[in-house]
């Protein structure tokens, strides 16, 4: 099944018009993404602190709360600065397995004036899940939220 990302791109400007504090905005960007994309068993934001990834709002099952810079999927992608669409995640070196029934993962690293503040991350138990048009939708959403985001003053890194 087809995603329409411009659809889900309209859908959340409109939650985003609801309120301004930023957690609240995360949270609901996760749950709408989770709600609308099919095929995925977890969807989530990973927020940088330091050298590490801590886990943010998230839908699903509880999940692996730290990640290092460069490890796994989520580290790598962040610490690459670029979007990692892995189509068999057990094929991946180093993947951190948070969740067993995952198999495909695409992670799009969060940026706020040239730094990677966070990653989307989203997995999936279907091998080779996502496709171009998934990343180039994700990619476009990921911009869309850290520009509402930014629009306010109120850089990801502090809400949490």
């Amino acid at each position: 099944m087809k995603t329409d990302y411009e659809m889900l791109g309209r859908q959340f400007a409109a939650l985003a018009e609801a309120d301004d504090d930023p957690l609240a905005l995360a949270a609901n960007f996760v749950a709408l993404l989770y709600s609308e994309l099919s095929g995925i068993n977890w969807l989530g934001i990973y927020v940088r602190r330091g050298d590490d990834l801590v886990l943010g709002p998230f839908q699903g099952r509880p999940a692996c709360v730290r990640i290092p810079l460069g490890k796994g999927v989520c580290g790598t992608a962040a610490r690459d600065r670029k979007t990692l669409r892995v189509e068999d995640v057990h094929a991946f070196d180093g993947h951190i397995a948070c969740d067993p029934a995952s198999n495909s993962e695409l992670v799009v690293p969060l940026v706020s004036e040239g730094a990677v503040v966070a990653v989307l991350d989203i997995d999936s138990p279907e091998k080779g899940r996502f496709s171009a048009a998934d990343q180039a939708g994700a990619e476009a959403l990921c911009r869309m939220f850290m520009h509402i985001l930014e629009a306010r003053g109120q850089p990801l890194v502090e809400f949490i």
